[in-house]
């Protein structure tokens, strides 16, 4: 039995435009992660990272339950994990990346 590769499959299995369409969804699906998933996916527990933001467990715990943020916080949040916060709008389907003040 000849064994073949995902990459080999997925072109013989799927259109063209099928392919584009599910990896626009996998890629929405990765880049809809709240804070906590997010955090977990760095693999860091809230205590370490609450050392890092310079905030106790428990302020760490209710920040990653809250629906409204400053934006100031994420920031300090996403750097704490290595990262960098950018904010974008997305009007009339044009993608515009909002620059700080």
């Amino acid at each position: 039995m000849k064994l073949q590769n995902w990459k080999d499959i997925r072109a013989k299995k799927f259109s063209r435009e099928q392919l584009e369409a599910l990896d626009r969804e996998v890629e929405q699906d990765v880049l809809e992660m709240d804070l906590r998933t997010l955090r977990e996916a760095v693999g860091l527990t809230q205590e370490e990272l609450a050392q890092k933001v310079e905030v106790t467990q428990s302020q760490l715990s209710k920040l990653e339950r809250r629906e409204d943020h400053r934006l100031s916080t994420l920031r300090r949040y996403v750097e704490a994990l290595g990262g960098e916060l950018e904010v974008f709008a997305v009007v009339n389907e044009k993608r515009i990346r909002l620059s700080e003040g």
